[in-house]
């Protein structure tokens, strides 16, 4: 009976021993992998800071936007009426144009295929790059 009881004592010291050891080592690599792959780990840090950028430029062309809509704007106002504007503005709400005038879109978007309706002009179809660049 000594030796089982010298051999159940042996294992229960060095339990005793390696317990420590063994949980320092798990909160090390629980820490370290929450660092890594947690909420607010290094892998969304950098998926946000890539958001952030998007989201600057995006800012930025908004803002270029806004002042070229401010400036506009500000060609109408009583105090500073520009005339060219005053006809652009008149002839795109009214749909009216002279009979010897042409009329040049420069690109197909919603308001300008919106805009050739009104006046009952059919948009052309634009042939790709590529076709032009082989015509030729």
């Amino acid at each position: 009976m000594g030796k089982k009881m010298g051999f159940f004592f042996e294992i229960k010291r060095r339990a005793g021993q390696i317990i420590g050891p063994v949980a320092g080592i798990t909160m090390v690599v629980y820490f370290a992998y929450h660092s890594i792959q947690g909420e607010r780990g290094f892998i969304v840090m950098g998926k946000l800071e890539r958001q952030v950028i998007e989201l600057d430029a995006e800012l930025n062309a908004l803002r270029e936007k806004r002042i070229k809509i401010e400036n506009r704007v500000a060609l109408l106002r009583p105090g500073s009426l520009d005339p060219d504007m005053l006809e652009e503005r008149a002839r795109i709400v009214l749909g009216y144009t002279q009979g010897n005038e042409i009329i040049l879109l420069e690109a197909k978007t919603d308001n300008q295929q919106e805009l050739a309706s009104m006046l009952g002009i059919p948009m052309p179809k634009r042939k790709p790059v590529r076709e032009l660049a082989t015509a030729r």
